[in-house]
């Protein structure tokens, strides 16, 4: 439940940055301006809407398949999921300085023509994208913990959407202890062990499913290698225990790990660590600063 409560917090605390920063603009530009409130809470209804078709369509797919097809389709899903969290963190290490400028440019653009559509356009275009990321992490995440209920998914994102509100709140009060760069600093480093996770749970299953069906695999001795524990940890911290297991779904931490997941855990954090070593985008700009309700 762990990596779902994680995963709405950051999503709806980032959804709700963009609402925000629309909102201020909007509320405190004048009269004109405010004539693009109504079309900025339909865009929000919209995209709320288009992210909520979205899970249903992966739902529904995966339903209509059946046997091997939902298998590997729920696969590809996982790995989908780990790959989009990578991206949005290296998307908003590039975007997260300029975000709010960006938008506020976007925004003077739209009463320049006089035109509300573009406000309900981006805000819709702006929360889909936060709304479809979380529905396909979820789904990825639900098929990773195959043994989680239904109620208790939902329970954890009720949860996840509440503190977002009052992070939001929190930080709305700024301060140099909680502030909006020290949230994406710690976010985007938990974010990238939730991705390494998935990856690792993804490609394991794949693995698993192609020695199953594949019989030369079954018999290769490099594949008997690559799957048997490099070493057993758990006297140090069992991974299926309460406390092990949360460390496993937010890490990727395995007791007993072939060592094709240890090559695989290497692999993406010798090129997570290269990519991080490179400059952020928009470094002339300032840092993304807390909207405050005026």
């Amino acid at each position: 439940m762990g990596q779902v409560l994680f995963i709405v917090w950051r999503e709806s605390v980032e959804a709700l940055l963009v609402v925000g920063i629309l909102y201020t603009w909007l509320k405190n530009g004048g009269a004109a301006a405010r004539g693009g409130l109504p079309y900025l809470w339909g865009g929000v209804v919209t995209g709320i809407l288009l992210a909520l078709a979205l899970g249903g369509a992966l739902v529904g797919f995966s339903e209509f398949l059946s046997g091997d097809g939902q298998t590997y389709f729920q696969i590809a899903m996982v790995l989908i999921a780990a790959i989009l969290i990578v991206q949005m963190v290296f998307w908003m290490r590039k975007h997260g300085r300029t975000l709010k400028s960006d938008l506020e440019t976007s925004l003077e653009s739209n009463v320049a023509a006089g035109s509300w559509w573009g406000v309900f356009v981006l805000t819709a275009l702006a929360i889909a994208r936060e709304g479809s990321e979380t529905a396909v992490f979820l789904y990825g995440i639900g098929l990773s913990q195959q043994t989680a209920g239904a109620g208790g998914l939902i329970a954890a994102a009720a949860i996840g959407l509440a503190l977002a509100l009052l992070t939001f709140y929190l930080l709305q009060l700024g301060g140099k202890i909680f502030s909006w760069r020290r949230f994406f600093q710690v976010t985007e480093i938990i974010l990238l062990f939730l991705a390494a996770g998935l990856l690792l749970t993804g490609l394991e299953k794949l693995i698993d499913l192609l020695v199953e069906n594949v019989d030369w695999l079954t018999s290769s001795a490099l594949i008997s290698q690559l799957t048997a524990p490099v070493w057993n940890s758990a006297w140090l911290l069992d991974d299926t225990s309460a406390f092990g297991g949360l460390v496993s779904m937010l890490t990727g931490y395995r007791a007993q790990p072939a060592l094709m997941s240890v090559i695989i855990y290497a692999v993406y954090w010798v090129a997570i660590s290269a990519a991080l070593r490179r400059p952020r985008g928009g470094q002339q700009k300032p840092a993304v600063k807390a909207v405050r309700q005026q």
